[in-house]
């Protein structure tokens, strides 16, 4: 008989309060057996982005209820557990100590080990937790605070090929949504108008297009944008849609240009992989378009494109889990006395990338 590792995850770095149990089996098989997860948007909505202190105290309202709705789900009880796993960063440091908290409370009170998680690392591994993927494999991890390309090559061994030097993805597709006067969160508003837009219309940038690097930019893009938008003045339907759509396609051009560079930094890194795993993490994963230039890039250059279902792209606790029960099948723990951090770069080797006066390393 297999021995399972059961694993309780607890996500609170953002706007989700998250509670999940996943179990593995000893040859490294994952199974979901509970993923609670509860939005705040509502919340957040009126600012037009997330607010640290709201976003802190709906985790400390909810996140009870949710721990006990997980293990209620997952039909098991606490002394079942072979760990507790929470993010301990990087995110609003606010909401990061209070499932921090909540996990050391609960390892402590029952006697099992805590797994303190970067939160990059759960989506980095989320794959794995679906697929029997092998290291090394190509990361890219599209989200609302991070845009990069990482090489896995093992757990917690990981090189960064490039970063955002301003904006991330998501927030560059939030703040065109705010100038178009979308509501929040923008992404798939835009992506839903684009649909009946011209990409054409108007000819926005493609930042950093056919640099030898895998960084990203997007400020300027997001500037071309206004620009644009306070030259039309008074916007039609038409204007917006056509806005959306052409920013849209500048986006999947510079996608499709960066990840064509990164394939190649990976082959000349690892050129025992014959066709190299491209896992695509992120909330911004969901976006159609860009989705048929990662399985077009995909088909040229003879990749195995895994793009995980919405719910395991977006914020949520079995990826936390998961990475905890991949760190414990390694022996490696967590003191219960682990500080919560609001920056945690996974490859912690290299320097941060800093440009536009701002620091694009938010990974």
């Amino acid at each position: 008989m297999t021995t399972r590792t059961l694993i309780l995850g607890i996500e609170t770095s953002c706007d989700e309060t998250a509670a999940a149990v996943i179990a593995r089996d000893g040859a490294g098989r994952g199974d979901i057996l509970s993923n609670v997860v509860l939005s705040q948007l509502r919340e957040h909505a009126p600012y037009g982005g997330v607010v640290p202190e709201i976003a802190a105290r709906a985790h400390v309202t909810h996140l009870d209820r949710l721990v006990a709705q997980a293990m209620r789900e997952s039909g098991l009880d606490y002394k079942d557990l072979d760990a507790v796993a929470a993010t301990a960063g990087p995110g609003l440091l606010g909401g990061v100590i209070v499932g921090l908290t909540m996990a050391k409370a609960i390892a402590f009170a029952h006697g099992r080990p805590l797994m303190a998680v970067n939160h990059l690392e759960g989506h980095a591994l989320t794959a794995r937790l679906l697929h029997p993927v092998e290291f090394p494999y190509l990361l890219l991890l599209i989200s609302g605070g991070h845009t990069q390309f990482q090489m896995v090559e093992g757990v917690g061994k990981y090189h960064r090929l490039g970063t955002t030097i301003d904006d991330a993805l998501g927030e560059a597709f939030d703040k065109v949504a705010k100038l178009l006067g979308l509501g929040y969160p923008g992404g798939p508003q835009v992506e839903a108008l684009a649909r009946r837009g011209d990409a054409s219309r108007f000819a926005f940038p493609r930042p950093l297009k056919g640099r030898k690097d895998c960084n990203f930019s997007f400020s300027g893009l997001k500037t071309a944008v206004r620009e644009t938008v306070q030259d039309l003045m008074t916007l039609s339907d038409q204007d917006v849609a056509d806005v959306c759509a052409s920013f849209e396609a500048a986006v999947a051009e510079t996608m499709a240009d960066r990840l064509k560079m990164a394939v190649h930094l990976f082959r000349a890194a690892h050129p025992q992989v014959r066709a190299p795993a491209l896992i695509v993490a992120g909330g911004v994963a969901a976006n159609q378009k860009l989705k048929a230039v990662f399985e077009a890039a995909a088909a040229q250059h003879g990749l195995q494109l895994i793009v995980p279902p919405a719910k395991l792209c977006t914020d949520n606790a079995a990826m936390i889990a998961w990475a905890g029960a991949e760190r414990l099948a390694l022996g490696l723990t967590d003191p219960l006395d682990f500080a919560a951090r609001a920056r945690w770069p996974l490859d912690q080797a290299q320097a941060p990338v800093y440009g536009s006066g701002k620091l694009g390393a938010k990974a």
